[in-house]
């Protein structure tokens, strides 16, 4: 029998493949087609058809705030398209001005790629930013005469985007994209076919959930707590938890872009800054204002009855 004296730095180079070995063992090997199906050069993928199921979602969430609170749901479908246009405006010009501008303002080429979002690239920051634009619109052009304004259809608008946003993220995990560095923990993904052969955070996870238990808290608030909450808690309170949470998941995300690489800051941590400010900025709003965070509709006043009526009821 043959005994075998084996160093002590013999037995950590041991165990550390050992641990290697059991992390990668763990690790999801992810490599999901992005494709459902294609047809000629028509495909169908993932991203697409989560990114229209959250706006659909979106829809019947909104008809059950108008039906508890009198909006005629004729509104419905001009609110959607609404919607539908200005993410789609908004997160592709985010992603052409913030992230790459060098490419899409430094050629001809690149310029005419600026309005064909199906080869890739939105960003949240931009969308955000249109919706803005987008709502304030709906509210002047329907809420004088249905009694809402600008503040009412924001918050109502920062739940129902936490599902969408939530089903967005879940489609960039079905892409393979914008996930984080490498980990050791057992859920890390290997993204095969980014040729990545480390696991990796999923970073698409970490925000699909936060988002999700966000826009859970919102609709139990909404549901439970309405009548007693002041307009500008719901956008408030979005704001700091989406964009709050977005900042901290940013700090184990792969950079986006080149120039990224040494910033101390990225792109996505400064444009979430001045949202986390404008959330705080709605709360101190809400509380001052104090108005009711559901519609109050003014009672109409019956006319007064004429001279002939009051003959009739003699």
């Amino acid at each position: 029998m043959q005994i075998y004296i084996i160093s002590e730095q013999e037995i950590i180079i041991f165990a550390g493949l050992k641990m290697k070995f059991m992390f990668e063992t763990l690790a999801i090997h992810w490599s999901m087609n992005p494709e459902i199906f294609s047809i000629g050069p028509v495909s169908i993928r993932w991203y697409s058809l989560l990114f229209i199921s959250g706006f659909i979602l979106g829809w019947f969430i909104f008809r059950g705030f108008f039906r508890r609170e009198g909006v005629p749901e004729t509104l419905l479908d001009p609110l959607l398209y609404t919607l539908l246009i200005g993410t789609i405006v908004g997160a592709r010009l985010g992603h052409c001005l913030f992230y790459q501008p060098d490419y899409y303002l430094g050629s001809w080429e690149g310029f005419k790629e600026i309005f064909m979002p199906w080869k890739g690239g939105l960003a949240s920051h931009g969308g955000t930013i249109a919706l803005f634009i987008a709502m304030w619109w709906f509210a002047k052009h329907y809420g004088r005469k249905y009694d809402f304004d600008f503040v009412w259809i924001l918050d109502h608008l920062a739940i129902a985007v936490c599902f969408a946003a939530t089903f967005i993220r879940l489609g960039n995990l079905c892409n393979s994209e914008i996930y984080g560095d490498v980990t050791s923990l057992p859920w890390g993904f290997i993204f095969e076919l980014r040729d990545e052969t480390e696991p990796k955070h999923p970073t698409q996870l970490y925000e699909a959930l936060s988002y999700l238990l966000l826009g859970v808290f919102q609709i139990l608030m909404y549901k439970y707590r309405l009548p007693k909450l002041h307009r500008g808690f719901f956008i408030g309170t979005f704001f700091i938890g989406c964009f709050g949470m977005r900042f901290l998941i940013e700090f184990i995300k792969e950079p986006q872009v080149g120039f990224e690489q040494d910033m101390v800051l990225n792109m996505g941590q400064w444009l979430s800054i001045p949202f986390i400010l404008l959330g705080i900025g709605f709360l101190v709003y809400s509380h001052i204002k104090k108005q009711p965070a559901m519609i109050v509709h003014p009672e109409k006043k019956k006319a007064a009855p004429t001279n002939y009526a009051k003959s009739l009821n003699k």
